[in-house]
């Protein structure tokens, strides 16, 4: 079943009515699905749940769809994971917040670390990362979308944090496993750049109350460690497998 978000502060979903679908939704729908009228879509708004609906009118100026039933229904993870990510290159950066999404990160902190990549355009790419959230919570039947904070210093973060949530900090040398992670039901999780972390800020993470963890003995791109440590952390403690 396809399906497409709907900004709550562009249409108010409800039982019975016929909706504008917004530019974003709209395009989707007629230009990347090719859906036409009487096809069935589900719609959500990030509040919670999903709609039952049906593409009403498509055109080449736009959408509109009609509105059925509520249903209740939420595959957010037992498990809260935070994720700070160091700003990586375009579509390195793109891979990791995508899968992270589908591995169910409950927010995504992209961070300024000392080796972060794409450094000079991070204001403009927040709102594509947003989209990039969206578009994944599309495909993987999340009716909650994950806010992506706005870019900040990885000082500024861990300065921020509270040291009494459980950190885990990835770098190669770190002391413990993954499997000694003690996370509760929230966990902030930092993964550095493509070149790793600098040891100041490994330091300044573990004092900020994160521990230092290894992936295993093999050096991971960081998209790939975004992605080992998401599965990891939900197989152990969330609700994978």
């Amino acid at each position: 079943m396809p399906r497409l978000y709907v900004d709550p502060g562009d249409v108010a979903l409800a039982a019975g009515v016929t909706v504008d679908l917004p530019e974003d939704a709209a395009h989707h729908a007629l230009r990347v699905l090719r859906l036409r009228d009487g096809e069935a879509v589900t719609l959500f708004d990030g509040s919670g749940g999903e709609w039952c609906a049906t593409i009403a009118s498509a055109g080449r100026r736009g959408a509109t769809a009609s509105v059925g039933e509520h249903v209740a229904v939420e595959r957010e993870s037992s498990l809260a994971v935070t994720l700070a990510l160091a700003t990586l290159a375009t579509d390195a950066m793109d891979y990791a917040v995508r899968k992270s999404v589908e591995l169910g990160a409950a927010a995504i902190v992209p961070v300024l670390a000392a080796r972060s990549q794409g450094t000079s355009r991070v204001g403009r790419r927040a709102d594509h990362w947003r989209r990039v959230v969206i578009a994944a919570c599309e495909q993987c039947g999340r009716n909650r979308v994950p806010p992506v904070a706005a870019p900040r210093p990885l000082a500024d973060w861990l300065a921020a944090r509270d040291a009494r949530r459980a950190g885990i900090v990835f770098a190669p040398g770190g002391s413990a496993t993954i499997a000694d992670a003690e996370v509760g039901a929230a966990v902030d999780v930092l993964v550095g750049p493509e070149g790793g972390l600098i040891a100041a800020e490994v330091d300044a993470a573990t004092r900020s109350g994160m521990r230092a963890t290894r992936l295993g003995p093999r050096v991971l791109k960081a998209e790939t460690a975004c992605i080992a440590a998401l599965a990891a952390l939900q197989s152990l403690h969330g609700d994978l497998g």
